[in-house]
């Protein structure tokens, strides 16, 4: 099968599109015929690997994914497609079911397995794979799930209630565009802090404010959030992400992607899944790349601008 195998850290370079053996299913696991599948934020960390070695989060990172290189060289952590088989013991899902999600495993377990940037993938049957809406295509479906993940549990965090105002910064991006669909099907009235060429695009997700980074510094007088979510991270700063950290209501709540180490369960997944049917949460796709292209696709999402997600399209062609 082809896939993009990962043999060392760096710049989208490294990724290369190579034929490996397709994997057969063991006990208890699905192999999934891929269709497509997503590079998220994550995904550009793992494979530039962005701190130093010697800083904690370094030490972290390459525990869990490899020092000199990554244990598990295909990367991918989301993806869409079908039951192509199953192994000895596997009875969740048949031969022919469409599913969606991600390669991790329910709860908050810090082992990685990645594995999506190829044509086929064996998941142990309770991964969190979910069999997918019929209304959703494959590329929408690949596009829904890490930011669904992420979102969930931080919103789950601020407990967030109708009449509450949310206020989420980062708000185009992967997580902020569920975290916004999510703070609203909730009944918050919710602030969207991004770029002003994404104003509308969070507007019909359901924001019902929305404030441009780069002209405004601070959130309007007297405007106090019961709960603000910093979906971009340590890694992107500006005057009124600092003030909007500071305008809380007594007892509010601030929450940023870098905190914690997020957990998900199957039962968030088939909340997801409702969630879609009743038109409360929608997939945002900015690009779409085919397999043989994700080096442009990594290269995109490094500069950090992308709306929603870039999703990776998996052709097969008459090849297994």
């Amino acid at each position: 099968m082809k896939a993009v195998v990962c043999t060392k850290y760096g710049p989208p370079e490294v990724l290369l599109l190579r034929e490996v053996d397709k994997p057969i299913p063991n006990v208890g696991e699905v192999c999934i015929k891929i269709f497509a599948t997503a590079v998220t934020a994550s995904d550009c960390i793992v494979r530039g690997f962005k701190f130093s070695r010697w800083h904690p989060m370094g030490i972290l990172m390459g525990a869990v994914v490899g020092f000199r290189a990554p244990r598990k060289p295909i990367l991918g952590m989301v993806m869409a497609g079908e039951v192509e088989s199953v192994g000895p013991n596997a009875r969740r899902f048949n031969v022919g079911d469409e599913v969606f999600g991600s390669t991790l495993s329910p709860g908050n377990n810090i082992s990685v397995r990645f594995g999506a940037y190829a044509q086929y993938v064996c998941l142990p049957e309770e991964s969190l794979i979910e069999r997918k809406p019929a209304m959703l295509t494959h590329e929408e479906a690949a596009a829904i799930p890490y930011g669904y993940g992420l979102a969930t549990y931080f919103v789950k965090k601020g407990e967030v209630r109708p009449g509450q105002k949310v206020l989420i910064y980062g708000a185009s991006g992967a997580i902020g565009t569920v975290a916004v669909q999510l703070a609203r099907h909730y009944g918050a009235e919710v602030t969207a802090v991004c770029s002003s060429e994404n104003f509308e695009m969070v507007q019909s997700l359901g924001a019902d404010k929305v404030l441009d980074y780069r002209t405004v510094d601070s959130p309007p007088k007297g405007e106090l959030y019961d709960f603000v979510l910093d979906a971009v991270g340590k890694n992107k700063d500006s005057k009124l992400k600092a003030a909007c950290r500071e305008a809380l209501t007594p007892g509010g709540v601030y929450e940023s992607v870098d905190n914690g180490s997020p957990s998900n369960d199957l039962e968030e997944l088939e909340l997801l899944n409702q969630l879609i049917e009743a038109g409360a949460i929608r997939a945002v796709v900015d690009r779409s790349y085919p397999l043989e292209e994700i080096v442009e696709a990594h290269k995109y999402v490094d500069m950090g601008h992308k709306k929603g997600n870039v999703v990776i399209t998996v052709p097969h062609n008459g090849t297994v």
